[in-house]
């Protein structure tokens, strides 16, 4: 694996950073205290090429590849989780489904507005009684007709489940529990019978959208299809694989934000007449923090050239997102110790991004089945 980044990805660098802190960072408590999701920001963005990163150019998106993707998504998680969430949700699941699934005609229709912010993306897996169980899924698609399906279902936890103006749903057309008894379909806003349902109310993440997908007799014709009827659930497995890798970017760009901000204030506060980070205590939490970040982030490049490179990356993108979201969350958590009564106040930074790390070790797969997923392939190759 070529560690060289390249040009080309300093530059998305330096872009993705001057946004951040010119358009996110003035508004990352205001967002958060209100659950307010910008809009007006996903657009914004779309406009930057940070909604259509891994699109190809013909699509109307950047053309670019994994390791610009995880840059981005790095430097908007360091100022704010809940956009880098909405942009690693955006791109990764709804978008990256229609690119790597969509025929050549859904391409055409779907992937410019996508990637350019016109549209906004959602991706409806999970269910109210089916979180890692999803082939028991119980949102149904049944043939009405040759040419139309109708879906009837509620999926949860979906990011801008409220808000996107299209979405790709799996559904089941098969038995429960068949692995190829489901179908996705893309369903656009105003659709009959589609809407959105309750948004949740959470610990951390509070700017990006978290809600239902209501289907109430939601008629669809064949051609909203992505794939073939059964198709779904392997498709679904294929795009978490680069999922895992997009939240893994996510919690490198948090533990990042909290770990700068920890070295910044263990310089200025001082204790008994020295710097704090004068004392081997902190000094070590410093060190064991850089460490677990560092290799954090190559274990997710590495898992980003092997999508690149075409290769099989399952298990390593479980890897980099089951350690990378954990050492999120310790990240997170040393740093309200170093901050000490300060981190626990909304009046320092470390007090969100504790409270954004820990989705991170949930969504796209928790932590626990990160290690059923890497233990399964390790002993397949014994």
């Amino acid at each position: 694996m070529d560690l060289t980044l390249g040009e080309n990805v300093e530059m998305v660098r330096e872009s993705a950073r001057s946004f951040a802190q010119k358009h996110i960072a003035p508004h990352v408590m205001e967002w958060d205290e209100s659950q307010h999701f910008p809009v007006d920001l996903m657009r914004a963005m779309g406009e930057q090429g940070f909604l259509g990163i891994l699109v190809p150019e013909e699509y109307g998106g950047s053309g670019l590849g994994y390791q610009e993707y995880i840059t981005i998504v790095d430097e908007i998680a360091q100022v704010c989780g809940s956009i880098g969430l909405s942009v690693a949700a955006h791109n990764s699941l709804c978008t990256g489904h229609i690119l790597q699934f969509g025929s050549d005609e859904q391409k055409q229709k779907y992937l410019p507005k996508l990637a350019t912010g016109e549209w906004i993306g959602a991706w409806g897996l999970t269910e109210p009684g089916t979180g890692s169980d999803a082939g028991r899924m119980k949102c149904v698609a049944e043939k009405d007709g040759d040419d139309h399906y109708i879906i009837n279902g509620t999926k949860n936890w979906i990011t801008h489940g409220i808000s996107g103006d299209v979405a790709v749903v799996m559904t089941r057309t098969g038995e429960l529990g068949d692995s190829h008894g489901m179908t996705a379909f893309i369903v656009e806003r105003g659709t009959k019978g589609f809407s959105g349902g309750k948004k949740e109310n959470k610990l951390g993440m509070r700017a990006s959208e978290t809600a239902e997908m209501i289907f109430d007799g939601c008629r669809v014709h064949k051609d909203q299809m992505l794939g073939k009827e059964g198709d779904g659930f392997i498709q679904a497995l294929k795009i978490l694989d680069g999922g895992r890798i997009s939240i893994a970017a996510l919690s490198i760009g948090i533990a990042k934000g909290a770990y700068q901000a920890s070295v910044r204030y263990s310089a200025e506060r001082e204790q008994f007449g020295k710097p704090i980070n004068s004392f081997q205590a902190i000094a070590f939490k410093l060190a064991d923090m850089a460490t677990k970040i560092e290799a954090s982030e190559l274990l997710t490049r590495k898992a980003g050239w092997m999508k690149d490179s075409g290769m099989k990356m399952t298990k390593n993108s479980a890897i980099a997102k089951y350690y990378a979201s954990e050492t999120c969350v310790e990240v997170a958590t040393d740093a309200v110790q170093i901050f000490g009564g300060y981190g626990y106040t909304k009046d320092f930074p470390v007090e969100k991004y504790y409270r954004d790390s820990k989705l991170c070790t949930i969504g796209e797969g928790t932590s626990e089945i990160q290690k059923v997923v890497i233990s399964r392939l390790l002993l397949k190759e014994v």
